[in-house]
């Protein structure tokens, strides 16, 4: 049987110590890490940018089928996906976790192991942090920054009409993971003992459970020479991010149906649960890809890469935000993509 080390026995010292003691700052302008008061970070010149997130146990993630070390590591990518989102590059992270008794030290261990696992995958220093107990289950909180010089910081508000619109990878797969996890869980519950079916579901699930930020996209951008004139990331399906650049820059915009990308391994998941794929990608979430637009004048540069596609282009606003559907019917786009497809 695994030993089980209560956190009471390290204390908080002890446990911090326990936790950081192996870290090396990979950044130079991470100067004082972990250890002193406050750790220190001089970005010579550059400016910062900060995002924090909040994720609570029963509301943002469920540890009946998520293992603590995807979930240490999806923390983290969750946080740097913003970063890259404002063209930046991500540089350190500050980790705060609230505790119930239920967690040992072994268990913080190993959601530890994928906070670390994505910091070395993306070149993040962890600076800091905090824990605390919890009488509410497990609490996480992740604040990261990140650099970028002045001229190359990319906003929501900032898109025009005439630019094309496009995004990273392939969307709609987290969710249709959640939808399989969720089933399992209510037959486990329903019949204790039951193993999981989860037989050639592994691409969905691993983009719930382990999904990766688009420091790759940020890159290409720098070596094509391309600045997007707004971006986001998708995290909460892609028609309500949309609708945020539309209404932030004041522009409307038509997104083609059939130019959304989901792989076939998505949409036949999605048949099993008998949902409308695209349904999935415009309000499932998750997805943590990159949503952005280009001038015209860039659209040579990335036309033929394998990781971007080309959904739409901004309008005026007047025209609203439309969806053009596969069979050639003109839609509303919705905060809830769902509705896109109602008959009316």
């Amino acid at each position: 049987m695994q030993e089980r080390t209560e956190v009471s026995e390290l204390g908080e010292f002890g446990l911090i110590h326990h936790l950081t003691k192996n870290i090396e700052l990979q950044n130079a302008s991470s100067i004082l890490g972990v250890g002193d008061d406050a750790a220190v970070i001089d970005h010579f010149g550059k400016q910062t940018v900060v995002t924090t997130d909040l994720l609570l146990e029963g509301v943002h993630f469920d540890l009946t089928y998520t293992p603590l070390k995807h979930l240490g590591y999806k923390s983290v990518i969750a946080n740097l996906s913003d970063i890259y989102a404002m063209n930046a590059m991500p540089t350190q992270i500050t980790v705060s976790i609230g505790l119930s008794n239920r967690m040992s030290v072994e268990a913080i261990d190993e959601f530890y192991e994928g906070v670390y696992q994505a910091c070395e995958n993306y070149g993040v220093d962890l600076i800091g942090g905090d824990t605390a107990s919890s009488l509410k289950g497990f609490v996480i909180s992740i604040t990261a920054l990140g650099e970028i010089t002045a001229d190359k910081v990319v906003k929501r508000n900032t898109a025009r009409k005439g630019d094309i619109l496009c995004c990273s990878g392939d969307l709609g797969a987290a969710y249709i993971g959640l939808l399989f996890l969720e089933r399992e869980k209510k037959i486990f519950m329903e019949t204790p003992g039951v193993q999981p079916d989860l037989e050639g579901e592994a691409y969905v699930i691993g983009r719930l459970l382990k999904p990766e930020a688009r420091k790759n996209i940020i890159e290409f951008f720098e070596e094509a020479n391309i600045i997007p004139t707004s971006m986001m990331d998708i995290s909460d399906g892609l028609s309500s991010e949309i609708l945020h650049i539309c209404e932030k820059s004041g522009v409307g915009c038509m997104l083609y149906e059939e130019r959304i990308p989901i792989l076939e391994d998505t949409k036949n998941a999605a048949f099993k649960f008998q949902i409308d794929p695209t349904a999935c990608a415009l309000s499932g979430g998750e997805d943590y890809e990159l949503l952005f637009t280009i001038r015209q004048d860039d659209y040579e540069k990335l036309k033929d890469h394998p990781g971007i596609s080309v959904i739409g282009h901004m309008t005026e606003a007047e025209k609203g935000a439309k969806i053009l559907t596969k069979g050639g019917n003109l839609h509303e786009l919705t905060a809830q993509g769902w509705n896109a497809f109602k008959k009316h």
